[in-house]
């Protein structure tokens, strides 16, 4: 038997603070005591101890993966350098979030995504990664090859959650043609005459493909046990047709509406962590703030910034009225944990696994001093 104590430390609880020890035992949590139980062990120095955090989607391998247009790079290579990115931010558990359906001028294809997804795989089953790695599939259902991205992963054990995704413009989180057409005419340099076609384009596609992709991909997922969620509903509509899938988790809700109404059908409510840190959407959408002090926001995710997810908890407890510390804590740790069906991790109490943050405020942001993973340190 190994054990281990973290001693003081201002350790995070699910709804209190704890000034004292924390005993680990092979890797699991074994005791929360009183301070002063020892003196051998790992000194805190008086810094935070968080439960490991859990992210749900973030696409931020593609970038290691994919780091200039036409360069792809090493895919275990790729893996390790964000795995290294995501440890050092203080998260132990990560479903990364592979696109399904790709456009007609994507840089990346299904095979891009294919090879990523047997790269977590291998580095999974070697043991050689830091954080504990599974997949999340965001399903582009106006897209013609959705079906057959989907079908690639079929057999992998690792897919957690898959994402019902519909990008395209006029609705959801392009609600507002003015935004869309500043964002994608922007990217691509199009013609104004050139990107009306587009826009009719792509409605016209989504109005042959979104439906029957998201019943065939809802009707998959129950099978295999996949937990489903939606991404950026806008209305009461998108929300009532999610809850008719049996949708879960509801990705991003661009509106109070549709937060309201996910919340009332039993979805768990997903935000961005940027949201947070930044004070709202870049989108032009309902900030997160706004979620979490009407009391709709359940669960937080980095997204595109893995550091934004630990930032985001000291920033709400300085600035959202009623939401404590370990509150803030349950969005990044117990509640996406739970909501991907993980029932032995998220939490600083006995009988959970020793993922552990040792966090220290510097000025106006966090720090990450240390990391463990069921009782080793991995960064």
């Amino acid at each position: 038997m190994t054990e281990t104590i973290f001693r003081n430390g201002r350790v995070v609880l699910p709804e209190t603070i704890h000034d004292g020890d924390v005993v680990v035992r092979d890797g699991m949590i074994a005791e929360i005591a009183d301070a002063g139980i020892g003196v051998a062990g790992i000194d805190l120095e008086g810094d935070w101890l968080l439960p490991g955090l859990v992210e749900l989607h973030t696409d931020h391998i593609e970038g290691h993966y994919a780091p200039r247009p036409k360069v792809r790079w090493n895919p275990s290579a790729a893996a390790h350098a964000h795995d290294a990115q995501i440890a050092s931010s203080g998260i132990t558990t990560v479903l990364d979030a592979l696109r399904i359906g790709m456009d007609e001028d994507s840089q990346l294809t299904a095979e891009d995504m294919k090879i990523l997804g047997d790269a977590i795989a291998s580095g999974q089953e070697r043991g050689s990664l830091r954080a504990d790695h599974y997949i999340h599939l965001r399903c582009e259902v106006c897209a013609p090859d959705v079906l057959e991205g989907f079908a690639m992963f079929a057999d992998e054990p690792l897919v957690r959650l898959a994402s019902l995704m519909d990008h395209t413009p006029g609705q959801r989180q392009f609600t507002s043609m003015d935004t869309y057409r500043t964002y994608y005419q922007g990217k691509t340099g199009m013609s104004d005459s050139e990107f009306e076609r587009f826009v009719a384009s792509r409605q016209a596609r989504a109005g042959d493909l979104s439906d029957v992709h998201r019943k065939a991909i809802a009707g998959m997922c129950r099978e295999k046990g996949i937990v489903l969620a939606s991404h950026d509903d806008a209305t009461e509509a998108h929300v009532a047709e999610a809850a008719d899938y049996g949708v879960a988790l509801a990705e991003f809700p661009t509106t109070m509406e549709a937060a309201a109404a996910s919340r009332a059908a039993g979805l768990k409510v997903l935000m961005g962590a940027p949201n947070i840190v930044r004070g709202g959407s870049h989108s032009g959408n309902i900030a997160a703030g706004d979620l979490a002090r009407a009391g709709m926001l359940d669960v937080l995710s980095s997204d595109y910034f893995p550091f934004s997810l630990l930032h985001s908890i000291f920033v709400m407890a300085e600035t959202v009225d009623d939401v404590t510390l370990p509150a803030a804590v349950a969005l990044v740790s117990r509640n996406p944990a739970e909501a991907a069906g993980f029932t032995d991790r998220g939490a600083i109490e006995a009988g959970r696994r020793a993922d552990l943050v040792q966090v220290r405020v510097d000025g106006d942001h966090p720090v990450v001093r240390a990391v463990w993973r069921q009782g080793r340190r991995v960064a």
